[in-house]
């Protein structure tokens, strides 16, 4: 068994609701739900010339699973829950209903054409950080060897 660490957010509809459909939905799988963070606000991540209707504030959430399911066949029946929860297909960071993206699995890694675990933008995100640091404050990026709680603190020094 693997714990799978999980970030998960949207920023369309009743966010709430949301993260309470996926969280629910995870646990179907065949996995354990073993951590869930707190719900955290925060101002969409934007790309250059963005539109400004993308500007909408996410909800974000870490939820920790445990789970016998490869990283792959984790990551395929994600996509299968964000298509169920009426996720459609859009531009990188356009606004969406529900977003989960697979951030560890213990301490492997993983590098394929369709993922990358460990999630190569950990270090970089206040809204993974943040959250994740709730539950799991003492993870080790496997090749880094920083724990959440460390990238957390540099995050928060660069600000």
């Amino acid at each position: 068994m693997a714990v799978a660490t999980l970030a998960l957010g949207g920023n369309l509809g009743d966010r709430h609701a949301m993260l309470d459909r996926a969280v629910d939905a995870l646990g179907r799988l065949p996995a354990r739900i073993i951590a869930q963070s707190g719900r955290h606000e925060t101002p969409a991540l934007l790309p250059a010339g963005a539109p400004d209707d993308w500007n909408i504030a996410y909800l974000n959430a870490v939820v920790q699973v445990e789970t016998h399911l490869s990283p792959g066949t984790l990551l395929a029946r994600i996509k299968g829950i964000e298509a169920a929860l009426g996720r459609r297909p859009g531009p990188r960071w356009s606004p969406r209903v529900i977003d989960i993206d697979i951030l560890a699995m213990d301490d492997r890694v993983v590098t394929t054409d369709r993922l990358t675990v460990p999630h190569p933008e950990i270090a970089n995100r206040g809204f993974v950080l943040i959250p994740w640091a709730e539950i799991d404050p003492d993870w080790r990026h496997p090749l880094t060897g920083r724990s959440v709680a460390q990238m957390l603190e540099a995050l928060r020094a660069d600000a």
